[in-house]
C-alpha cells in the first residue's frame, strides 16, 4: 500500500518524524527557496540590501511590489518567500523597535531585534493550529557596535553574516559574494557587488524596475531606499565595469 513521504508526520507542525524532522518547517524553508533572490552585504562603511522583484504581469505597478522595508530609522529588512507572511513580521518588528525606544530611550540593537523575531518564528513551530512563516528575512542595520547583518529562517534560527543571499538564486549569488567581499570596501562598491550577485542569479539583464536597493551608511546611521534613478546609475556602473573586464 502506498504511503506518503511524511507518513502523516507532516499534518501537524508540532509533531516530529521518527528521524527528528519537522516537515512543516521544511516546507516553509522550501517556500523561501522558491522566492526571489535577496542579497545583503555589510562593510565598514555600512550595509546594503538588494532584492530581485518579479512582476507577474505587464500591467502591474512596479512601485507596489515591495521587498525591502524600513523597520526603524537605522534598521531595514529584505524578504524572500511569502510577502503576506513577511508583512506580519515587519509590523511586529516595527512595534518591538518602538517599544524598545520608549522603554530605554535609545535605538534597538540589530541583533536584539533579530532575536525578538526569531522567538516569534520559533513559537509558530511549537503549537497546533498554526503554521510556520514561509519567509526568510535579511535584517541589516548600523548600531553602536557597527554594521550588522543577520539572516533568519522559518524555524526561528538566525545567524550573523558579512554577506549573505537567500531565495531562489542564493547559491550562485553567494559564490559572487564569497569571491569578492572585503570588510574595508566602500559602500558604493558593496552596492555594485550586490547588484552583480542579483544579476548572476536571475541570468538576464537588470531592469531598474525589477530591482530594489536600500543602504544604511555607518556615518549617518539612517536607512535609505534608492530611487529609480539611483538604481539606474548603479546598474550603469556595473555594466561599465563588466565591459572593462571583457576588454582586458
Amino acid at each position: 500500500m502506498f504511503s506518503p513521504q511524511g507518513l502523516g508526520y507532516d499534518r501537524a507542525v508540532s509533531v516530529f518524524s521518527p528521524d527528528g524532522r519537522l516537515f512543516q518547517v521544511e516546507y516553509a524553508i522550501e517556500a523561501v527557496r522558491r522566492g526571489t533572490t535577496a542579497c545583503g552585504i555589510k562593510c565598514n562603511e555600512g550595509c546594503v540590501l538588494a532584492v530581485e522583484k518579479r512582476l507577474h504581469s505587464k500591467l502591474m505597478e512596479p512601485e507596489t511590489v515591495r521587498k525591502i522595508f524600513m523597520i526603524d530609522s537605522h534598521i531595514g529588512a529584505a524578504i524572500s518567500g511569502l510577502t503576506a507572511d513577511a508583512r506580519v513580521l515587519i509590523n511586529y518588528a516595527r512595534i518591538q523597535a518602538q517599544i524598545y525606544r520608549l522603554t530605554y530611550d535609545e535605538a534597538m540593537q540589530v541583533e536584539t531585534l533579530t532575536r525578538k523575531l526569531g522567538d516569534l518564528l520559533q513559537l509558530y513551530t511549537q503549537h497546533g493550529g498554526v503554521r510556520p512563516f514561509g519567509v526568510s528575512l535579511l535584517i541589516a542595520g548600523v548600531d553602536m557596535t557597527g554594521s550588522q547583518l543577520f539572516a533568519s529562517e522559518p524555524s526561528g534560527s538566525y545567524w550573523g553574516y558579512r554577506a549573505v543571499s537567500i531565495g531562489g538564486g542564493s547559491q550562485v549569488a553567494t559564490e559572487i559574494l564569497e569571491g569578492n567581499h572585503k570588510n574595508e570596501m566602500a559602500l558604493d562598491d558593496a552596492t555594485v557587488m550586490a547588484l552583480r550577485s542579483i544579476k548572476t542569479a536571475i541570468e538576464g539583464p537588470l531592469d531598474p524596475e525589477k530591482v530594489e536597493i536600500a543602504v544604511i551608511p555607518a556615518d549617518v546611521m539612517v536607512f535609505k531606499k534608492l530611487s529609480f534613478g539611483e538604481v539606474s546609475e548603479y546598474i550603469g556602473r556595473l555594466g561599465g565595469e563588466e565591459e572593462e573586464k571583457e576588454e582586458e
